[in-house]
């Protein structure tokens, strides 16, 4: 998989509009971030995950997930590794990270 890859299948979900980060792309619906590509030139897509989503992703599969380091990543920041998540598993992934933030409420 690809970041543009990672892009159309974040922007696949209901209501998922393309912002910008601190000049890094994020995906967001009801205004909030569920994902982004801030590191995507070392091959990761980010998900937002509560810790225990996370935990659970990196436990079935560490080769694809890990948490993004330091304290981001201990409130469930999650990197994807591009070159190795099967589509199905992204969308998947990114399916988790957008529900979490589509029941949200301003």
């Amino acid at each position: 998989m690809t970041g543009a890859d990672f892009r159309r299948i974040a922007l696949d979900m209901p209501g998922a509009v393309e912002g910008s980060h601190f000049g890094n792309a994020d995906f967001r619906v009801n205004g909030k971030i569920f994902a982004t590509l801030a590191l995507e030139k070392q091959g990761f897509g980010v998900l937002l995950l509560s810790p225990e989503e996370q935990a659970g992703m990196v436990e079935d599969a560490p080769e694809v997930f890990s948490p993004v380091p330091g304290g981001w990543g201990r409130k469930g920041s999650t990197r994807v590794c591009l070159a190795t998540v099967p589509p199905a598993i992204l969308e998947a992934a990114l399916r988790t990270a957008w529900r979490k933030r589509a029941r949200a409420r301003h």
